[in-house]
């Protein structure tokens, strides 16, 4: 997994040579994050789980690691104008998510816990 940090800084410098910050809206990178999440669904569109799980062998893999990367581009880009530390934002939601779905309870089950 890339340096969050130094993957910010580098996405940071590409924008500001080329001019992009006018266009590297909040609204605008959600928008650009959203249709790369949908061009890597599209890849797995019409495929059965089992094919979905062959990633390597059935579908185009460059293809799939383009559609990733741009996804975590837009993330990482998105989280930078906003100001938001992607790592704590992550740790902090892993332990929310520890809590609210604990291994014990919710081992192998699809459902979620209900509230409390």
């Amino acid at each position: 997994m890339p340096d969050v940090d130094a993957l910010t800084r580098r996405l940071r410098a590409f924008a500001v040579e080329r001019d992009w910050d006018q266009f590297h809206t909040p609204k605008n990178l959600a928008m650009a994050l959203s249709v790369e999440a949908a061009e890597l669904l599209e890849l797995f569109q019409w495929l059965t789980p089992e094919q979905s799980r062959q990633v390597g062998n059935d579908l185009p893999h460059n293809a799939v690691a383009d559609e990733l990367a741009d996804v975590m581009i837009y993330l990482v880009r998105l989280a930078d104008v906003l100001g938001i530390d992607l790592d704590a934002a992550v740790e902090t939601k892993l332990a929310k998510n520890a809590a609210k779905y604990p291994a014990d309870v919710v081992r192998g089950s699809a459902s979620k816990r209900e509230e409390s």
